[in-house]
């Protein structure tokens, strides 16, 4: 016969583990991390409209501090240092440029019709910026003898944008739309040069229509290397650059 324990025996109470304080709760935890999100976002926004006006040099934990009305340590624990500040402008500006020019071109059938899409991208976000600056052209002045992290992510970024206009010119060669003998690093260096011209001549020296000028120098430098399949998906070619660009002025 079994025995039964005594159902009137003291029940001991299982005790906490010691060193582990009380867990918060996972709706609170959520809320924090999204409000910090928010805020880290916040103080981006802040810093590109600073870059743009001073520069990456002249952009500070103070001084993003004072135009937050944020205290240094609270824009601190965001970032870490300066530099790893500076950084994070630049990603963030790649991330809205790639946005912005690239992505909306993967839209599009690849060859002519992409190429197209991005350059024009391109141009219509250099004109937005003629009030407001690039970072890839201004920090490239900044920083172009100037070797360490920032100077690194800054030409990693604009590296991935020419990575990504290079394949764009290959694959318009492999469509048949550009001549089979077009060599990419050449044309992608011709069109960048037309957009570091629009750059200078509209936002330095303020010379009126040179965005239409830049239009018609993109489309002139393309036809030079598209083949009649490709100048039929290309679109219309303006004959008069300095009527357009007096039009525009």
């Amino acid at each position: 016969m079994g025995i039964t324990p005594s159902s009137d025996k003291p029940q001991i109470a299982a005790k906490p583990r010691a060193g582990k304080p009380p867990q918060e709760p996972r709706a609170s935890l959520s809320r924090s991390l999204q409000k910090g999100q928010q805020t880290r976002a916040a103080i981006l926004d802040a810093a590109l409209r600073l870059s743009s006006q001073r520069g990456l040099e002249g952009l500070s934990i103070g001084v993003l501090a004072d135009a937050m009305q944020m205290s240094k340590s609270g824009v601190f624990a965001h970032f870490g240092s300066r530099e790893e500040l500076q950084i994070s402008v630049i990603r963030e500006y790649h991330n809205r440029f790639e946005a912005e020019v690239f992505m909306p071109a993967l839209g599009e059938p690849r060859g002519m019709r992409r190429l197209r899409a991005m350059l024009d991208a391109w141009l219509q976000r250099m004109s937005v910026e003629l009030h407001s600056g690039c970072i890839y052209i201004s920090g490239a002045v900044e920083f172009d003898d100037r070797p360490g992290p920032v100077r690194d992510a800054l030409a990693d970024m604009v590296k991935s944008w020419h990575s990504a206009l290079h394949r764009a010119i290959g694959l318009a060669v492999d469509e048949g739309h550009l001549l089979p003998d077009t060599d990419p690093p050449q044309l992608l260096f011709e069109l960048h040069g037309l957009i570091l011209s629009v750059h200078h001549d509209a936002r330095f020296l303020r010379a009126p229509g040179a965005i239409e000028r830049a239009r018609v120098a993109l489309c002139r430098t393309l036809e030079r290397y598209t083949t009649p399949a490709g100048r039929a998906l290309m679109g219309p070619v303006p004959a008069d650059g300095a009527a357009a660009a007096s039009r525009a002025g």
